[in-house]
């Protein structure tokens, strides 16, 4: 079973305004390569094609950026109910959608794994909060826990809890973001760090007891990007049991690429190349998976060279291979690793 740390289901269904339940050919050929966010990557139907199995599904309302503005939130009252949009989303799907299922227990997670390999295996989904911020004040967590939220991470953009990378921020966690915390810790929440800045990431390391992922971040000495990690934060995720997606953005892959550029100056290699980084700092495959961020603001033209959509996806497997990896190593990045995180966080 194919796992994907993160991905932007419901970013691209509700803000990127596309039926996801159509063949991806069907999609590309109605958008015509006009979208916004660009050339389509995935469907639902493409998914499971694709023998991805889980997904962790993104809950993110976007902060009103200048170049988004009309998309963004200016406040929590606004972020709270784009989010809620979002996650009401996953739930109409698993509603009316027989092979979706949501998953926020260890049953709903084992259901998931034994339809592998089954004449309609489900494809599961984990809901992952991508900014704080629709927590509208943090005893309000709860609420989103009884929705089947589990994972939390506290910033992409600034938020009331924490600096994320965007603005160069250096003020990490906020008072009402240790409260958050504590919060979280009570109901055995996972946190990503994914988005933090570095002196946030680093206070949730040492701070925060529960379990800790990093669902979408590259490797920092590859890429001297905020958004990625460097080798401080990923040896001391590998002794939490951390687990670290690494996307397939181009520009968090190769030092120096910018959005857009061609695809062509990034490959299979440059992926392999952060997840082995990974793997030489800890010691083992064990701590890094798969966090594509699909479905967001980029489309297939910021995705690797050979890489044109979710379909391509175990190519990253064979090429973990050709780098000289095991196939139960390469098959733990596809999934397993993300799996054995899963049956630590989630509640029984």
């Amino acid at each position: 079973m194919i796992v994907d740390g993160h991905l932007e289901l419901a970013f691209d269904a509700v803000v990127n305004g596309r039926n996801l339940q159509q063949p991806l050919p069907a999609l590309r050929s109605r958008e015509k390569g006009r979208h916004p966010a660009g050339v389509a990557t995935f469907t639902l139907p493409a998914l499971q094609d694709a023998g991805v199995g889980l997904i962790f599904g993104t809950i993110f309302a976007q902060p009103a950026l200048r170049h988004t503005a009309e998309i963004g939130y200016h406040n929590q009252a606004q972020a709270h109910q784009l989010a809620m949009t979002q996650l009401d989303y996953y739930h109409r799907l698993a509603d009316e959608n027989d092979t979706i299922r949501l998953v926020r227990s260890q049953a709903e997670l084992t259901a998931v794994t034994e339809s592998e390999g089954s004449e309609r295996p489900f494809l599961g989904i984990v809901p992952l909060l991508k900014g704080a911020d629709p927590i509208r004040q943090p005893e309000e967590l709860e609420l989103w826990v009884e929705r089947g939220v589990h994972i939390v991470g506290l910033a992409w953009d600034d938020t009331a809890y924490a600096s994320g990378f965007q603005r160069g921020s250096r003020f990490g966690l906020t008072k009402a973001g240790h409260q958050l915390l504590e919060i979280m810790a009570d109901f055995g929440l996972a946190a990503d760090l994914s988005g933090l800045s570095e002196k946030a990431a680093l206070e949730v390391l040492d701070r925060y007891p529960g379990p800790l992922l990093a669902s979408h971040s590259g490797v920092r000495a590859l890429v001297p990007d905020e958004r990625n990690l460097n080798d401080r934060q990923i040896a001391l995720l590998g002794e939490r049991d951390g687990v670290i997606g690494v996307p397939l953005y181009n520009p968090l892959l190769r030092r120096g690429h910018r959005h857009g550029e061609h695809k062509e100056f990034v490959t299979l290699d440059h992926v392999v190349a952060h997840i082995d980084h990974i793997c030489q700092v800890l010691g083992d495959a064990v701590h890094v998976g798969i966090g594509s961020g699909l479905g967001g603001r980029f489309g297939a033209a910021d995705l690797p060279l050979g890489v044109n959509s979710v379909a391509e996806i175990t190519t990253i497997g064979v090429a973990l291979k050709q780098r000289g990896y095991g196939e139960g190593e390469a098959t733990a990045v596809l999934g397993q690793n993300w799996l054995r995180f899963l049956v630590r966080c989630l509640p029984g």
